[in-house]
């Protein structure tokens, strides 16, 4: 087995490939992850607060959840991207290990985060779209000479994260999934789409009152999830694949209310995208002739460094550099400028004839470049235009020029072992192709050995033996792979994905919410769990994971029902402005349905059942008592 991964790895480190897909998965990866500390900001008081603003959590939590943000910034741009992508390694590992965010409120998406984030360190996405780049190309400029860094990456960093994010994920959740009565009957997608708890404010009742096509959704989810792994690398496989996956995620992000884990997923299809569609793309875009020629001065390091970031972020390509001391005598719209006043100035020519001088110039290419075009309209307000024009003028007149030869050329060499000094390490140790090649399977073939641990652990065995008895070398076995699923499960994220089993909905027909009394004695729901019994806006992703498969579920523990209950009131209560010195909360309760088998218009019978009281949480002077009734669901 070794040697036929062997083989495989390194055919697939010498066959290079454009690097323009890694760095868009980089980009929208990095988005993923900014949205996502926004989130964790936005509640920081309701996930890391014992009672949110009564006992709260250090305040260096909410200082490192900013740096985090800050890292992931830098991620996206790619700039330091390797550093960057190190750094939220371990603030996912250290977030998940010492605060509540995966003890109470995770649902599996940290996990699936540290296994991106760990291959992030060494995928070379800043090949492609990044600022580092641009650092590379500013460092190592000369006159009149471009230099372009490596734009080409191995099909291994394609195939890698698409494998062990993607690939061992499905064929896991594949696996569990078999054990599941719901999934066997074809109802898998449709059963969490008829749930209060887990469904987004779309109504798609007519899509699922068609029980057919729900069956057909539901075995081709399994189906899908099987083949993943064998056929993702085959050229026919990719593109029915790639729609498959993007349109199963697509359904997830816009019919559930868990969209974080769906947007995560839903990045990692532009690594599936064929590499003729991204060139394809690239052609599109970029216009066959630039809108604007754009006049520098070739002996400027100013100027030619501001050619080199306006060239870099020029993704349309409406701009033409020429050297003004070449170039010049060449356009009629110049001639009648002396060469003394030509190189005090940037000049600019449109398509029509029309010549700009100095910010004049700056903002026409500011609206050719099409997307900084609010930029190039801001400029030319009364009051900023004139300002910004004493502000080019100074820099302008202050600026060095030089008469360059070769003692003033930069060696980019030396410049790029400088910029490049971290990569430089990252490929001491690396080494050469062939040992590269035997240290990527090695790494490969203990991340299968893990998965399988994983799998054949609680997606066969534990499913088999789900009444508890277990045979001797099970018994001696089961701690053992335990141990080493807690440390993959921790530093690589690979955790069982045994979502929406038949084990989480068996039993859970029943549901709560809380509503408070305002200063008129009116009963009013909290913007939490709504009528419907659907949780709202911004309530979903680890918030919902919290309720609806933490606190609620069902066989609720009265402990963790209360230490929830407690949060939720504490934090919608201070946010809405309710006294928590003198405040009384309702809980409710209804009765829902989740059977195994196919019930029309199960979505509108569970959302419009009836609520009744249960119990109340009143807080007194900062302290809350819980009263709940002992209620019989069967009455409800």
């Amino acid at each position: 087995m070794y040697q036929k991964v062997f083989r495989l790895v390194k055919i697939g480190l010498e066959k290079q490939v454009p690097a323009l897909g890694l760095g868009v998965f980089r980009i929208f990866l990095g988005l993923v992850i900014f949205q996502e500390i926004v989130f964790l900001y936005y509640f920081r008081h309701l996930i890391f607060d014992t009672i949110p603003f009564i006992d709260v959590a250090s305040p260096s939590i909410y200082f490192f959840l900013i740096l985090w943000g800050i890292n992931t910034l830098f991620l996206t741009v790619g700039y330091h991207t390797r550093l960057a992508a190190i750094v939220n390694y371990f603030f996912w590992v250290i977030f998940t290990a010492f605060t509540p965010m995966w003890r109470d409120f995770d649902g599996g998406f940290d996990q699936f985060m540290i296994g991106s984030g760990f291959l992030l360190i060494f995928l070379p996405t800043e090949r492609a779209l990044s600022l580092d780049n641009l650092k590379v190309r500013l460092k190592c400029f000369k006159s009149g000479l471009h230099y372009d860094p490596v734009s080409t990456v191995s099909v291994l960093s394609y195939y890698l994260p698409l494998a062990i994010s993607l690939g061992f994920i499905y064929f896991d959740s594949a696996v569990h999934k078999l054990f599941a009565e719901h999934w066997r009957n074809g109802l898998g997608a449709w059963l969490p789409l008829t749930m209060p708890y887990y469904i987004s404010a779309i109504d798609m009742t007519w899509f699922l009152n068609q029980e057919i096509l729900q069956k057909v959704i539901g075995y081709l989810i399994i189906i899908f999830e099987f083949i993943f792994i064998f056929t993702f690398y085959l050229r026919s496989f990719r593109v029915p694949l790639m729609i498959t996956g993007i349109s199963l995620h697509s359904g997830i992000i816009l019919s559930l209310n868990i969209y974080p884990f769906g947007f995560g997923m839903l990045v990692y299809y532009f690594l599936m995208v064929p590499f003729s569609w991204w060139q394809g793309l690239k052609e599109t875009l970029q216009l066959k002739t630039p809108k604007l020629v754009v006049f520098y001065d070739q002996q400027c390091p100013l100027c030619n460094r501001t050619r080199i970031i306006i060239e870099h972020f020029d993704v349309f390509k409406a701009i033409n550099f020429e050297g003004l001391q070449k170039h010049a005598r060449k356009y009629p719209e110049l001639n009648n400028i002396s060469e003394e006043q030509l190189l005090k100035d940037i000049y600019a020519l449109d398509q029509k004839g029309h010549l700009y001088v100095g910010i004049d110039a700056y903002r026409q290419i500011l609206l050719k470049m099409k997307y900084p075009a609010l930029a190039g309209i801001f400029i030319r307000i009364p009051g900023i235009y004139h300002f910004g024009k004493k502000i080019y003028r100074r820099i302008a007149d202050q600026r060095t020029r030089l008469a360059c030869d070769e003692s003033c050329f930069v060696s980019s060499e030396n410049t790029l072992q400088e910029t490049y000094s971290f990569k430089k390490i990252y490929e001491y140790y690396a080494g050469t192709k062939k040992q590269r090649s035997n240290r990527i399977t090695k790494f490969l073939v203990l991340v299968i050995f893990l998965q399988l641990n994983s799998t054949i652990h609680y997606g066969i065995f534990y499913r088999l033996n789900e009444h508890g008895t277990e045979s001797e070398i099970g018994q001696i076995l089961s701690p053992i792979s335990n141990a080493v699923l807690f440390l993959s499960h921790a530093f690589l994220g690979i955790t069982p994905h045994a979502l929406y089993m038949h084990d989480h909905f068996q039993g859970y027909n029943h549901i709560l919410a809380l509503t408070y009394k305002n200063e008129l004695g009116q009963e009013q729901w909290l913007p939490f769990v709504n009528r419907e019994g659907r949780l709202v806006a911004p309530n979903w992703g680890r918030v919902q994971s919290m309720w609806a498969n933490v606190a609620v579920t069902p066989h609720i523990e009265q402990k963790r029902l209360y230490k929830f209950i407690k949060k939720i009131t504490a934090f919608w209560g201070k946010n809405l402005g309710l006294d928590l010195q003198d405040t009384e909360f309702i809980i409710k309760m209804k009765r829902i349905n989740v059977p195994v088998h196919w019930e029309s218009n199960l979505r509108n019978k569970n959302i419009n059942r009836p609520w009744v009281n249960i119990g109340r949480v009143v807080w007194r002077e900062g302290v809350a008592s819980i009263e709940v009734q002992d209620v019989k669901l069967e009455s409800l």
